[in-house]
């Protein structure tokens, strides 16, 4: 037990220290916004679990200024326990920045289809994922296709685990179907903290860049993973 308590305590002041930071960020460049996240995958078979995911993104990085409300949901086949499948559907309302407008400017409806591959090389981990989308924006209809690389490197111990403090990185490519492929581009670093097997935190920084357009986005991400199988 004082063990936990030590690695929550250490994580705690790396967090304190890390928002710190990206509020010194926040104070030198007006560009930059906050993303609150919750993601969860809820196994009710051995083979079968429920995507749910809430993206609470903001214009600014005091949550203050909506920028947009992504709700996500879906159905996950595990291939095995290195590889699964998803389809779902997502809604992402856009608002444009101090907008008097009380609903979205942009209203779009997604669905979506995806597969992640795990891998371990030494004390990494890696995960791949293809991700493909048909967005309607407003009544416009898009395709897009995405791919992520993300690693996770576990600092107290060898692997992820309950009282593990551990590092996250990924980087992120869209492409879309149209005739400028190039969409955007995500950086992503993160301190992380596993409470238990089935609930993490992360608190990071992200760069998002648009074409010509590059933003900072601090983040902060909940992870709760149930396994219902023995209910």
């Amino acid at each position: 037990m004082s063990n936990t308590r030590s690695h929550i305590f250490k994580f705690t002041c790396l967090s304190f220290t890390l928002t710190l930071q990206c509020l010194q960020v926040s104070a030198q460049q007006d560009k930059t916004g906050n993303w609150l996240m919750y993601f969860g995958m809820n196994r009710v078979t051995d083979r079968l679990s429920i995507h749910s995911e809430i993206q609470y993104r903001n214009h600014t990085i005091a949550p203050t200024n909506i920028e947009q409300l992504l709700l996500r949901t879906g159905l996950n086949y595990h291939v095995s326990e290195k590889a699964f499948i998803s389809a779902g559907y997502a809604h992402i309302g856009s608002h444009e920045f101090e907008s008097e407008q009380s609903g979205p400017e942009i209203e779009e409806h997604r669905l979506w289809e995806q597969l992640i591959l795990v891998n371990q090389v030494n004390k990494f981990k890696l995960e791949h994922r293809f991700r493909v989308e048909q967005r309607w924006q407003n009544k416009a209809y898009g395709n897009r296709f995405r791919y992520r690389l993300m690693a996770f490197f576990p600092l107290n111990k060898q692997k992820i685990e309950k009282g593990t403090v551990f590092i996250g990185a990924y980087d992120e490519l869209f492409v879309k179907g149209e005739n400028k492929l190039f969409d955007r581009n995500r950086l992503y670093g993160s301190l992380g903290y596993q409470f238990k097997k089935s609930t993490g935190v992360q608190v990071g920084m992200l760069h998002q860049q648009v074409r010509g357009f590059g933003k900072f986005y601090f983040q902060m991400a909940l992870t709760i993973n149930p396994d219902f199988r023995n209910n």
